[in-house]
């Protein structure tokens, strides 16, 4: 008796199914510990790429830094920053003690770097993690900015408490705990995470919208966490 072709069809496709299925799952692992790359629905112009003339961009070297932004934060006096996502709005004021994290985030907001960033790290009830993305405006950007790192300042009286805002770092050959100018957190612990305190430096605190912020923290991620829809930002700079 022959198997009707219909039958043989249902199978093929069934087949077909399987194999795409299999082929997601595999692209989605992860790779040597590190975010894996994924897809991003790019949402700025150009296919990834940033319309802003980064050739206007003075380009930081360290030598230069404390003395450029020194001045820039005598320039630029703002300590109010609005985040808006996807989730909604929330605020951020900007601790004037450590002088040079505040002057260094003004300038890259005013700049429009966040706003080719995602949210990529999230660990649940400890912290978000924000100011990095797999596009190509983020990585042009930071050659642009320059390849510098900001000086630790602990000497602030701010920790770790739930809501505050702090500068990632590099731990590779890092004795300094200097912060990453480009990636910063948000403690969403409520007990704080102040085992970080004197290793990273806290310069800001959520002064609105935790809500938004708790939204973000419980949102689904990979093994790597990093969050499996992206939630992109854009800053701004009030006062």
């Amino acid at each position: 008796m022959k198997t009707p072709y219909f039958i043989i069809s249902l199978i093929f496709i069934f087949m077909l199914s399987a194999c795409q299925s299999d082929k997601d799952k595999t692209s989605n692992g992860s790779q040597n510990g590190r975010f894996t790359k994924k897809d991003i629905d790019v949402k700025i112009p150009s296919n990834g790429k940033t319309d802003t003339d980064l050739s206007k961009i003075k380009t930081l070297k360290q030598e230069e830094l404390i003395p450029f932004l020194r001045q820039y934060g005598v320039d630029n006096t703002e300590t109010i920053v609005t985040v808006s996502t996807k989730f909604g709005d929330f605020k951020m004021q900007l601790f004037a003690g450590p002088k040079l994290h505040r002057a260094n985030f003004v300038r890259l907001a005013k700049l429009g770097y966040f706003d080719t960033t995602v949210f990529h790290r999230v660990s649940e009830d400890f912290v978000i993690q924000g100011g990095n993305s797999d596009r190509q405006a983020t990585h042009d950007f930071r050659e642009a900015v320059g390849d510098y790192l900001i000086p630790n300042e602990f000497k602030s009286i701010h920790r770790h408490n739930y809501g505050a805002v702090s500068a990632a770092k590099y731990t590779e050959q890092n004795v300094s705990n200097a912060s990453s100018p480009f990636e910063f957190f948000i403690v969403t612990a409520k007990q704080g995470a102040h085992h970080l305190d004197e290793d990273h430096t806290v310069f800001g605190r959520v002064t609105e919208g935790m809500d938004v912020v708790e939204k973000i923290d419980a949102v689904k991620t990979d093994d790597s966490e990093w969050p499996l829809s992206n939630i992109e930002m854009e800053v701004t700079v009030s006062r």
